[in-house]
């Protein structure tokens, strides 16, 4: 968090060190290559080393001094030289020097500029620009003809002048040179108000002309050794050079310390673009600020990070990144890093290894580029509606001040609550000139209105919230601008904390604590699942699941909740994660709603008050003030300076602090300091103590961030390749990581128990953990890449592949072996395979004209490779190309590993194990071509058929309507819109010419993109007078197992069809041969079936497969209801086939004699009776030619639909009709048997089955 690094027994100092850095005079000018500044530049604009020139004290234990580090970042451009022609402004600037383990330390650096009294430097200066001006006119003179430069000697001599002036010359003579210097602090936790109050006053009494009142050791002594931390709820005031200085710093019970003005960041970017970045941050997204202030960088990567809370950025991190780490862009993991820019290149010319998952933001020109697909934050707009009214109480307009500047934001803060009270008083006349009025042209206020008006709330009553009245009463010991800088800090914290403390507030019941002890948690920490979030996300409202299921893949989210598992009692708990569970215990009392009613309604920010007044009081009421700085034992003569020089300060004096019996030791020695205490409160905001918990935590976290921090140190290339190396393990083990988890959720967690399936994974979840391979195979594609080309690396790489292939097809050889193939496979009536082609698969994406960028092609192309299982051939054929690969990526690349590539293709290979729709189910508009084989029996002479035939293909998204298939032609491709998982087919023909009579085995339907094939076996009659006379059937497909791993045995043999199922080939003879099942397996198949249907609408509607199938599919419910009115039933002469339907039909003709002579039992049963007849009679009166098993099939498609078919087995085993056509033996006349078939079908009754289309064409009951 931001707030503090620390170590094991830092005894509570305010700094630890105080540093000075420039120009070592010893050296003289040593130009800073690792920069990367050209030498094209002029030689003031180059940039040179500079060095720590002093620090005091020489080290502290608890902080070893980081000279690398220290140096880089207190001057990350190095020297820099100017002439009394430039300004020379001094700039403050924050900084954070991460440690290996994490902790982190602060710095606090002042630049300003100091006149360059050496004559060495001055000549050497002054002889660089001899060079550069030589140097230049050999590059740049225009070759000249005689007349024209002795024409005019004059303009000759003009000419060089201006040449100089332009390039802001130096010359000895007649210009003073300036160079930068810059003091610094080093402290142990981010007071940074009053870190800059206490730099500024060194400086300014240094440059003043009255010296200060005390020798500046003296001061510099006082604050490093005699001004204390503040103890937590607690606030100090001590002694700059001038004035008092406070700081003050948030109890245990608060949102940690946190010390940059937010208000900053909104007038930079505005509300929208913050919402977006944070939204970016906490996705952990790779996020590059881009601003030529460093403060800027800093301020806006701490800000973000801030107001994640209770969430830790757990990736590399880095604000400030020095010149010399440029390379560290191209690193293949998530990161937040802030790069200076010089103010003379726009965006375009700034070369990023890797855009595909890259949130760029240009800080100073109000600028953000956000990856693709981007979730929306929940509740987004009434989010930003609620921050907006903060900033505009506070006079910041929402969408940010353009031309923010220091001098400008001063300006605004008339608050619009002093507009109110004006009002009150009458000096503005009663216009309505509120906030609102101030913002009427805003756009982002526009978008609130839009919203607002759906709510209900107007806009016009914009709530500006009034300072509290204790404001009167309570004397705050800091200036007014001070204070609003707090004020608005916390409120904004407190709307942005609250969110989470809105949206998890029942995160604890969802938390999975480990079965065993911790030793072996810690050590399968990477296999364990340490939060419910299938359940989690099941309670959330529609509209969040975007972004929460794609926020619990997080590192930053999988932390926190080990530290929750971590921390069982209070005691040992983390800081943070005390204060939010203390706010969601809170949120829970107020809010006595059950757990699992999540609603989506705004709930707003009700603890800012509280808030702000904890800070107000302590404000009012300093509770610690320190030693005044005093003179100290210096020799006589020393503490002399010159005027506007700083300093060397006497070492001997800084070098070592007070003895023990400090003053303030002692005063506060009761309890604050105890060990146990201080190291609480040193861990209060930080994340590292020493203790073993950390040490786990981190190791077991070290998923994909095995570099949490580039060393800021001497970059051999040695140091870099090791660099490089990490970064490539770190890949690997989270390609491992991904595949598995991928998995173990496609599978369903029993299933990997249990050993086999059953799909247990929300769509949303699904597309969640795609779109993150997506990211992960893009960072891979990224890494090491020699030049970058458009902002997906690894579609550019199949595009080089694509060119490179086109220019080899010479090879004649592939083609005819495949025609070959094909002729052999046409003996037996199989589609001919389709050939696997990586580049087919790029055209494919390339035709598909709904995705426009490189990124969508390349998520595109892997959602194919995903679905046709080819994800890791294809792969390793495009790596193939080794003479490619060499071309693009440089030497320690991750795909020039040869053993880590290896690997991960084997990872990628797991994914074949499990069938992925994640193509068909997310481009549904696109247009498919689909390839129609229809296998008529060979046995019984199909060849004769005389009539149309006619199709009808359905699926998930929708149907084709019919196709008329031209006569004895078996197989047709034609394309439609896309129709999902396909489910049924109907067939059927118009009973023309002199043989109408057609029997169909089955149906092949093949996607031609996804290649995925479905069967629709039939084995029946189409024809009257055959079989039961049908024109058309509808027939229910099944998707075949892919063939692939046969294909890789490169086997000629085509594969295996599996046939029609046994019954229904039977049926094609006569129906009364079917097996005759006894009672029992009866009872079981229908108990089967309707355990399916049951099934299927207890899964989450995004899961559930087809109803069709469960209905009319092989073993489900038609079929079963079929064996029951088959079993017993009498067939009367040889020759005739009896249908179920014609008793059914008898059966009606009974009840409706019995209606006409009103011999009727009773009420209920009269309406079973209407009912059942009703049904019968528009059936039979359908237009479309089904036969009478296709009628029977849609009686008890619409009966299971209304919830009828109990009544009408009972109507059925009731009438007299039963007895004639039924042996004794028959299940339907067996009373017990029959009311237990009653009592599973009513089981239906508490689902709402919608039909297919198909299924019950042409009725309208």
């Amino acid at each position: 968090m931001s707030g503090g690094g620390g170590g094991s027994s830092a005894p509570g100092r305010f700094a630890d060190y105080f540093v000075i850095c420039g120009l070592d005079t010893e050296t003289g000018l040593e130009p800073d290559e690792l920069s990367g500044e050209n030498f094209e530049q002029t030689p003031l604009r180059r940039t040179f080393k500079s060095k720590v020139l002093a620090r005091y004290p020489e080290n502290v234990e608890w902080n070893p001094f980081d000279q690398d580090a220290v140096g880089m970042l207190c001057m990350p451009k190095g020297l820099a030289f100017k002439t009394q022609a430039d300004s020379r402004e001094p700039q403050f600037h924050s900084f954070i020097i991460t440690r290996e383990d994490g902790s982190r330390t602060f710095g606090f650096s002042l630049t300003f500029f100091e006149e360059v009294t050496s004559k060495q430097i001055c000549s050497a200066m002054q002889t660089l620009y001899h060079m550069h001006n030589a140097e230049y006119d050999i590059l740049h003179t225009p070759p000249t003809n005689d007349k024209e430069s002795c024409s005019s000697t004059g303009d000759c001599n003009g000419t060089s002048v201006s040449k100089l002036q332009r390039f802001n010359s130096y010359d000895i003579s007649r210009d003073t040179l300036y160079v930068s210097k810059c003091i610094c602090l080093i402290t142990p936790m981010s007071f940074m108000k009053a870190c800059k109050k206490v730099l500024e006053q060194l400086h300014q009494a240094v440059t003043s002309p009255q010296p200060p009142p005390l020798p500046l050791e003296s001061y510099i002594y006082n604050i490093l050794y005699e001004v204390p931390l503040p103890p937590a709820g607690r606030s100090l005031k001590f002694s700059g050079v001038y004035g008092p200085i406070i700081c003050q710093r948030p109890s245990t019970s608060e949102l940690p310390l946190f010390d940059f003005p937010v208000k900053e960041v909104f007038e930079l970017l505005g509300v929208e673009n913050v919402v977006q970045l944070f939204t970016c941050a906490l996705l952990e997204f790779q996020i590059l600020l881009y601003s030529q202030h460093y403060q800027r960088l800093m301020t806006v990567a701490e800000t973000i990070t801030a107001l994640m809370f209770p969430f830790q950025w757990q990736h590399v991190y880095v604000p400030i990144l020095p010149a010399s780490l440029l390379h560290f862009l191209d690193a293949p993991v998530p990161y937040l890093m802030g790069l200076h820019s010089n103010g003379l290149d726009d965006r375009s010319k700034l070369e990023l290894p890797q855009e595909a998952n890259l949130c760029f933001v240009d800080v100073d020109n109000h600028f953000i580029e956000l990856p693709e697909d981007l979730p929306q934050f929940p509740n987004k707009l009434e989010f930003i509606q609620e921050i907006s009214e903060i900033l505009m109480a506070f006079g910041i307009p929402p969408e940010g001040n353009l031309h923010c500047s220091e001098s400008a934001s001063k300006m605004k803060s008339l608050r619009a609550c002093d507009l109110v009270s004006d009002k009150r008083n009458g000096n503005i006349a009663g216009s309505p000139l509120n906030s609102y009025e101030l913002l009427k042209e805003n756009e982002t206020i526009a978008r609130l209105q839009a919203l607002v008006k759906r709510t209900g709330v107007s806009l016009e009553k914009l709530e500006v919230r009034e300072e509290t009245s204790s404001k009167k009463d309570l004397k705050i010991q800091c200036d007014e601008e001070e204070f609003k800088i707090y004020q608005l800090n916390i409120q904004i914290r407190e709307v942005f904390a609250n969110r989470f403390t809105q949206m998890f507030a029942d995160y604890e019941v969802f938390v999975i604590q480990p079965s065993q002890d911790k030793e072996s948690w810690f050590t399968n920490r990477e296999q364990m699942q340490n939060f419910d979030k299938a359940s989690f996300l099941s309670d959330q409202p529609e509209p969040y699941l975007p972004f929460l299921s794609r926020f619990l893949e997080t590192q930053m989210f999988a932390s926190f909740i080990d530290n929750k598992i971590m921390c069982h009692d209070e005691d040992d708990k983390d800081p943070v994660l005390r204060v939010f569970d203390s706010r969601v215990d809170k949120i829970r009392l107020l809010n006595v709603r059950t757990p699992t009613l999540r609603t989506s309604m705004y709930q707003k920010c009700t603890t800012i008050d509280e808030a702000e007044k904890s800070i107000e009081l302590r404000l009012a009421k300093i509770d610690h003030t320190a030693v005044h700085p005093h003179l100290l034992d210096m020799k006589i003569g020393q503490g002399k300076y010159e005027l506007g020089f700083f300093p060397k300060l006497q070492s001997d004096v800084l070098s070592t602090g007070p003895a023990s019996n400090n003053k303030w030791t002692k005063r506060n020695a009761p309890a604050q300091w105890r060990r146990k205490d201080r190291q609480k409160q040193h861990t209060e905001h930080l994340r590292l103590d020493n203790d073993q918990r950390e040490k786990y935590i981190q190791e077991a976290r070290n998923l994909g961030s095995t570099i949490r921090q580039p060393k800021l140190s001497n970059l051999s290339p040695s140091v870099i390749a090791q660099t490089n190396w990490k970064f490539v393990e770190g890949l690997l083990k989270e390609c491992r990581n991904k595949t598995k988890r991928m998995l173990v959720e496609k599978m369903g967690r029993e299933a990997v128990e249990l050993g086999h399936g059953e799909v247990n994974i929300t769509g949303v979840e699904e597309n969640t953990l795609i779109a993150s391979l997506c990211d992960l195979l893009e960072r891979i594609w990224s890494h090491g890449l020699q030049v970058k080309q458009g902002k997906s690396a690894l579609w550019s790489h199949l595009l080089h592949y694509l060119e490179n292939r086109q220019r080899r097809t010479t090879s004649g050889s592939f083609r005819i072996l495949l025609e070959s193939e094909r002729r052999k496979s046409d003996t037996s009536p199989a589609m001919s395979p389709l050939r696997i082609s990586l580049i087919q698969d790029m055209r494919h994406i390339q035709n598909i004209s709904e995705i426009k960028t490189d990124v969508g092609k390349a998520r595109a192309w892997v959602r194919l490779s995903m679905e046709k299982k080819l994800l890791s051939r294809h792969l390793k054929q495009l790596l193939s190309d080794h003479e490619l690969t060499k071309k693009l990526y440089k030497r320690y690349a991750f795909l020039r590993c040869d053993d880590e590539k290896e690997q991960f293709l084997y990872h990628l290979l797991s994914f074949n194990a499990v069938d992925y729709f994640c193509f068909t189910n997310v481009f549904t508009t696109i247009l498919i071509p689909y390839h129609i084989l229809i296998v008529p029996s060979k046995k019984l002479g199909g060849s004769m058929f005389t009539a149309n035939p006619w199709i009808c293909i359905s699926g998930e998204l929708g149907e084709t309507g019919v196709l008329q298939i031209p006569r004895n032609i078996l197989e047709m491709t034609f394309e439609c819109q896309n129709l999902g998982k396909l489910t049924t087919v109907q067939i059927g023909h118009d009973n023309s010419g002199l043989y109408a009579k057609w029997l169909v085995e089955y149906v092949m339907v093949r996607n031609e993109i996804t290649g995925h094939t479905y069967k629709f076996p039939c084995g029946r009659w189409l024809g009257k007078g055959m079989d039961d006379g049908s024109l058309e059937r509808i027939l229910v497909g099944e998707l075949l197992t892919s063939h692939t791993e046969a294909d890789e045995r490169q086997c000629r043999t085509p594969p295996l069809q599996q046939s029609p199922s046994m019954i229904r080939r039977f049926v094609t003879i006569s129906p009364n041969n079917k097996p005759k099942l006894n009672t029992g397996q009866i009872q079981e198949a229908i108990g089967e079936a309707v355990n399916g249907i049951v099934k299927h609408f207890h899964k989450p509607e995004k899961e559930r497969g087809s109803l069709t199938l469960l209905l009319c599919g092989e073993s489900g419910l038609v079929s079963a209801l079929e064996q029951v009115f088959q079993h017993g039933f009498k067939s009367p002469r040889l020759f005739k086939n009896v249908f179920i339907w014609d008793f059914l039909e008898k059966a009606q003709t009974y009840y409706e004699t019995l209606e006409q002579n009103e011999m009727v039992p009773e009420e209920n049963w009269q309406t079973r009776a209407r009912n059942f007849c009703r049904f019968i009679t528009a059936i039979n009166n359908t237009p479309r030619n089904i036969g009478k098993d296709g009628k029977f099939q849609m009686l008890v498609c619409l009966g299971a639909r209304d919830h009828l078919l109990h009544h009408w087995i009972a109507l059925l085993a009731d009438c007299p009709i039963t007895a004639q056509m039924y042996e004794d033996i028959a299940l339907i006349k067996d009373h017990t048997l029959v009311n237990s078939l009653i009592r599973v079908l009513q089981t239906l009754q508490e689902f709402n089955i919608t039909l297919e289309a198909s299924l019950v064409k042409g009725i309208d009951i």
